[in-house]
């Protein structure tokens, strides 16, 4: 599949994204510098988050609606949308920017207000948050503008994945993406489970990635070890400055080392081999081969004081040594010969 002029699969290097989320911190410059940021590190696509908080909850800061959580307590799930939300005039500013710097820029919509706007400014793609994976008139929704889906799995059981599997191509994705994803922030290794990478796409025939919210970026190039074919992690300038998802974001060095890292995992895989590779062969010469250790003389019998195996490989391979104990020699051969069966007098053929 593609996104964009970006081939998703096995044979390509692993697509990584930038999420701003809401670690611009309601400044508009601080956000274009974001952009600038990742695409210097080298991600492949930005992604933001499109809603308001009037189109996520209700405006009320009691019972549930009362935030209680180690990064965001103490307030309403309203005012958290309120810092945390891109406004919708940023949306094409930041995507002119990203493009302009080589990258794809797309949203994750929360609602149909935000598909709307979303298809307007021609995204090339759509990413679904985990909490909304199993809203699935959402689902439909987005699955009916015919463009690529890229879906966090976090809190789904298999049955509610496989709804909203059903229901997105029902309504006419094609192309489909399914991200591993520990709803947690931020998550730890522990949680992680990443070997479910290549269950489920076995389950849905579809690529498969990590959205990634533990520190770091261990998950990410063992996820692309395990076949991952796209890593989102959350992007900040400094986590020092704060925000609401700084706490579990990388910083600038950290997303250039997880795009190359994860190349790197990905160039490794390699495929299915023993012996030799071509840029092996002139290493062999280094391996251990017999060689005589002392000059002897024709007819000489060898001992076990007369060769050893050292570097470097050019005589005979180790495992012929007891079979060359008791051989006579052929002709002189002086101290640092490697041994070769041209070397030794035919017992069989000499007498007769």
């Amino acid at each position: 599949m593609r996104i964009g002029y970006r081939t998703i699969e096995e044979d390509s290097p692993p697509f990584v994204i930038a999420e701003m989320s809401g670690n611009h911190n309601q400044s508009l410059e601080r956000a274009l510098a974001i952009v600038e940021a990742a695409a210097t590190a080298g991600a492949h696509a930005l992604k933001i988050q499109t809603y308001t908080a009037d189109t996520m909850t209700l405006d009320v800061d009691e019972g549930e609606f009362h935030i209680e959580h180690p990064l965001w307590g103490g307030q309403s799930l309203h005012k958290l949308y309120q810092q945390a939300h891109t406004p919708w005039e940023w949306h094409a500013p930041l995507f002119d920017r990203a493009r302009k710097l080589g990258m794809l820029a797309f949203s994750t919509p929360f609602d149909g207000s935000a598909v709307d706007f979303l298809e307007s400014l021609d995204v090339p793609a759509y990413k679904i948050a985990s909490f909304e994976n199993a809203d699935l008139p959402l689902i439909r929704k987005v699955a009916a503008t015919g463009k690529p889906m890229i879906v966090s799995t976090g809190m789904a059981t298999l049955a509610e994945l496989d709804e909203m599997v059903q229901a997105a191509r029902g309504a006419g994705c094609r192309d489909l993406v399914l991200l591993k994803c520990t709803s947690t922030y931020p998550a730890t290794p522990e949680n992680s489970h990443i070997r479910t990478i290549p269950h489920m796409r076995e389950l849905f025939g579809c690529q498969v990635g990590l959205s990634d919210h533990t520190p770091g970026i261990g998950a990410a190039v063992a996820a692309v070890a395990l076949g991952a074919t796209v890593i989102e992690k959350h992007f900040t300038l400094r986590r020092a400055d704060g925000g609401v998802d700084a706490s579990f974001s990388l910083e600038p060095e950290e997303l250039a080392a997880l795009v190359t890292e994860t190349e790197r995992a990905w160039q490794a895989l390699g495929q299915v081999r023993y012996g030799p590779t071509e840029a092996e062969v002139a290493s062999r010469v280094y391996r251990r081969s017999l060689y005589i250790v002392r000059d002897m003389a024709r007819g000489e019998v060898l001992g076990p004081d007369d060769l050893r195996a050292i570097r470097p490989g050019l005589g005979l391979a180790p495992k012929y040594y007891d079979q060359l104990l008791g051989r006579r020699l052929a002709r002189h051969a002086r101290r640092g010969t490697p041994l070769s069966w041209d070397l030794f007098i035919d017992e069989e053929t000499d007498g007769q």
